[in-house]
């Protein structure tokens, strides 16, 4: 008898820690433990804050954008899937540096759009209408994307920055910790970064050593667990 009221003991015990490690995967499937989503929002919200003023509702993409500090370029988030005509997290930046060194604007692929001197490219990420706690904010309609499609938020370990996927390489990235990078213990002077892929633009007459007011150099990009050298174009800010 004492055997076996161990034996139920035993399996008690198993089928208890059985449980807690469910619960425990089920909680990092969910996102509880989601260090990066959750930090990215954090980090995001300071670089919003940094730059008040350039942070403005699109209502033309249904959403909110972010404008660098030189008036070129901006990085647009929708707050409404159902509502985003074209993208549902875009760059829209200045035509003139590329169309100036080569660039044929009816080469370019479908997820560009060419208008008023203008390009934006960005990609739809799908045709949810959000839903939200009172009034959307430009910080809310971020936390959509970190809670809906969490795929679309990376970290970019060498520049210790966050970013969203834009789709074809493309990215808006933003620093973990304006003030130093955390990853080689330097000061942070890449506080967001607006971030392209060459390539259409090559296929579509640039030459990229051409391109004014753009950096054409080579990133580490991180995916599916590798690290290896790109070029991209890229446009840093430092806002402190």
């Amino acid at each position: 008898m004492k055997k076996n009221k161990k034996v139920i003991i035993g399996i008690g015990a198993a089928v208890i820690a059985v449980a807690v490690i469910v619960i425990v995967v089920l909680k990092v499937v969910s996102g509880n433990l989601d260090v990066v989503g959750k930090e990215s929002i954090t980090s995001f919200e300071k670089v919003l804050n940094t730059i008040p003023d350039k942070v403005k509702a699109d209502e033309m993409n249904a959403g909110w954008s972010l404008e660098a500090p030189d008036g070129s370029v901006r990085f647009i988030w929708s707050e409404d899937y159902s509502k985003s005509p074209l993208h549902d997290v875009m760059l829209e930046f200045d035509a003139a540096p590329f169309v100036n060194a080569g660039l044929d604007v009816s080469k370019l692929p479908e997820n560009y759009a060419a208008y008023e001197g203008m390009l934006m490219v960005g990609i739809k990420l799908g045709s949810d209408e959000m839903t939200y706690q009172g009034n959307p904010t430009p910080l809310a309609a971020y936390e959509q994307i970190v809670k809906k499609y969490r795929s679309s938020i990376n970290y970019h370990t060498a520049l210790d920055h966050y970013g969203v996927k834009l789709g074809g390489g493309n990215m808006f990235e933003w620093a973990k910790d304006m003030a130093v990078n955390t990853a080689t213990d330097k000061d942070q002077d890449k506080d967001i970064v607006f971030v392209l892929n060459p390539e259409p633009l090559i296929a579509a007459g640039v030459n990229p050593e051409q391109v004014e007011g753009w950096a054409y150099a080579q990133v580490p990009v991180e995916e599916n667990g590798k690290t290896a050298d790109v070029y991209k174009f890229l446009k840093p800010f430092n806002l402190q």
